[in-house]
């Protein structure tokens, strides 16, 4: 799913069909929504849906996550006005607990991604994670596309410190060994120094497999899941992540 936007001569403010997602949305007013889109082009962006409320609005279908759509809207302050939507069809939603793992995905973006800072080459992974989840069909196949995006995400925004080499020393990760990974520094060998403060303990082998985005082992894929809460709860700053909470609950993905 790709494409451009037109930007209109006559309003420079105007963006006409330009693919993206519904990420987020809640009412605003007695008959409208606020709701936040994913775009290739703009990056996140928040918009108003004037009417999208009302009982036959032709906007009520359509504003779901997870659906393709394209967008046209008007404004240039920090929420535009919905001009236009429409749905591109040919992708399945995911299901089931697939459907929670693209909640969980949409509240990251939505705590990570600025308003207006398009991450254009992240949009291609957002639309394979969501053919994966639909596509999914066991616990082990879930956590595997939550790792892949979570990796590529913090890798975009420039989160994530190399996993294959050594903080200090620059050596390459030795996969016989143990390490201490800090956010913000890197991997520490285990042997060099007690655990230090904020440290998680990994197999270098986990990191290494990182590295390669190599998750069919059973320990590395679930010292990933450690190491990749480790590294986002460090970002969120105390945030909540509500659907991985309820992920918790049900699965330990």
């Amino acid at each position: 799913m790709t494409g451009s936007a037109r930007k209109s001569r006559n309003d420079p403010g105007r963006v006409d069909h330009t693919p993206g997602f519904v990420l987020h949305s809640y009412p605003f007013r007695e008959t409208s929504l606020i709701i936040e889109i994913w775009t290739e082009s703009h990056g996140r962006v928040g918009l108003v849906a004037r009417g999208a409320r009302r009982p036959h609005s032709a906007l009520r279908g359509r504003l779901m996550p997870f659906l393709p759509l394209t967008f046209s809207w008007s404004g240039k302050s920090e929420l535009r006005t919905l001009i236009h939507c429409e749905w591109l069809g040919g992708m399945p939603v995911p299901q089931g607990l697939g459907l929670l793992c693209g909640f969980y995905v949409n509240e990251l973006m939505l705590k990570l991604l600025a308003r207006d800072d398009p991450h254009p080459e992240l949009f291609p992974w957002y639309v394979q994670t969501l053919h994966d989840l639909a596509h999914a069909n066991d616990p082990t196949a879930y956590a595997i596309c939550l790792r892949r995006f979570e990796q590529n995400l913090l890798t975009e925004l420039g989160y994530a410190q190399a996993f294959d080499k050594e903080a200090h020393s620059n050596q390459p990760i030795n996969r016989e060994l143990s390490y201490y990974y800090l956010c913000g520094v890197g991997a520490i060998p285990a042997s060099q120094q007690s655990p230090p403060a904020g440290g998680i303990l990994l197999h270098g082998k986990t990191l290494a497999d990182l590295a390669r985005h190599d998750f069919s082992d059973a320990t590395s894929l679930h010292q990933s899941k450690r190491l990749m809460r480790h590294i986002i709860n460090h970002h969120l700053g105390g945030q909540t992540l509500h659907a991985r909470e309820l992920l918790k609950d049900l699965q330990q993905l």
